[in-house]
């Protein structure tokens, strides 16, 4: 199994939060890096919430990361379409694990 990588952000209020990367990916449209991640809350349904992000690899210390945040729609629709993806690749694989 896949060790999870963990970094801190600070949020507005400026209080550290522990979050969890989901996954990163390279655009070599934008020629830009960017992060998904959790910070392990739940939403009003009980959802999971998840982040996405700018991000710099060669930048930062090794749990500090520097995030910019996206600005497209563009971006946001790339990532959306990445997370659906994973949603639907997740989804079957339970599917699959039912049946047998």
């Amino acid at each position: 199994m896949e060790e999870s990588m963990t970094f801190k952000i600070y949020n507005e209020e400026g209080k550290e939060v522990e979050c969890e990367a989901l996954f990163t990916f390279e655009s070599e449209e934008t020629n830009k890096n960017y992060i998904v991640y959790t910070d392990n809350t739940k939403d009003k349904e009980g959802n999971t919430k998840v982040y996405a992000a700018i991000y710099h690899p060669e930048e930062g210390e090794e749990d500090q990361m520097k995030l910019d945040p996206i600005e497209t729609d563009k971006e946001w629709k790339m990532i959306e379409q990445i997370l659906e993806e994973i949603q639907k690749e997740a989804k079957n694989a339970l599917e699959g694990e039912d049946e047998q």
